[in-house]
């Protein structure tokens, strides 16, 4: 059965969408008609500038409203999701102990040359994050958290030192995609240490989805929306699987 929708503004289907985005013009009348031909350019309709900020340098950001015809098929999409239901830490510790009998060591950190924790610390740290406890407050998880700028090479022989059951990367900074970059060679020092196999790897971040990090080579990717419980639940689950087969 097809859904075909389109974007909502002010009436259902009426395909209203909002663009945000910087030219190199100057913040005047000629400006903005440059960004408002740009968007008619795009294939979009009823364009409308409602806003205009002066960034410098002969720079400025727009803020737009146009109309568009495109519509999608929902019926039709598919994608790859973390299909684990979600516990709660209560639930979660007793899954564990019923299912493993024994605590489970992470190791998590935000590699190579990413500075940003607000990601890790919001899945690790005792507190968590929106009235979810993190990783440090299960009794059944000894959580490690490295913090950030950690090379690949610190992480998998931390995880080795400490016999590790999963590591855990968060991946803040995007720009040119070297998140992918990172990603992709920790992976790669991983299988060229015997590692890969023995351990779950988990990624997360802002342009982290289940189906790139498959694509990368990780058991599991965690984007936005998603909490400690989310990554706790797949983890217990999970490693539960592998010890039954």
């Amino acid at each position: 059965m097809t859904h075909i929708v389109k974007p909502y503004g002010d009436t259902l289907n009426d395909g209203k969408v909002q663009l945000s985005f910087a030219l190199p013009v100057l913040t005047d009348a000629h400006g903005k008609e440059a960004a408002r031909v740009l968007i008619l350019s795009m294939g979009f309709d009823e364009a409308e500038i409602t806003c205009m900020r002066d960034l410098g340098e002969g720079f400025t950001h727009f803020i737009a409203y146009a109309s568009t015809s495109a519509s999608v098929d929902t019926s039709k999409i598919k994608v790859k999701v973390v299909e684990t239901p979600v516990m709660e830490m209560e639930e979660t510790d007793l899954y564990i102990a019923e299912h493993l009998g024994r605590e489970i060591t992470i190791v998590g950190a935000c590699i190579e040359s990413d500075a940003h924790t607000v990601g890790i610390d919001a899945i690790m740290n005792m507190k968590g994050y929106n009235h979810r406890f993190g990783l440090e407050r299960y009794q059944s998880f000894n959580a490690v958290n490295m913090g950030a700028q950690v090379a690949s090479e610190d992480l998998l022989a931390k995880a080795r030192e400490l016999s590790a059951d999963v590591i855990l990367v968060s991946q803040v900074v995007t720009q040119k995609n070297i998140h992918i970059q990172n990603l992709t060679r920790l992976i790669e020092l991983a299988e060229a240490e015997g590692l890969r196999d023995k351990m779950l790897f988990i990624c997360g971040g802002p342009r982290i989805s289940h189906e790139l990090a498959i694509e990368l080579g990780y058991d599991a990717g965690f984007g936005t929306g998603t909490y400690s419980t989310d990554v706790a639940s797949y983890i217990a689950i999970t490693l539960s699987k592998k010890q039954a087969e």
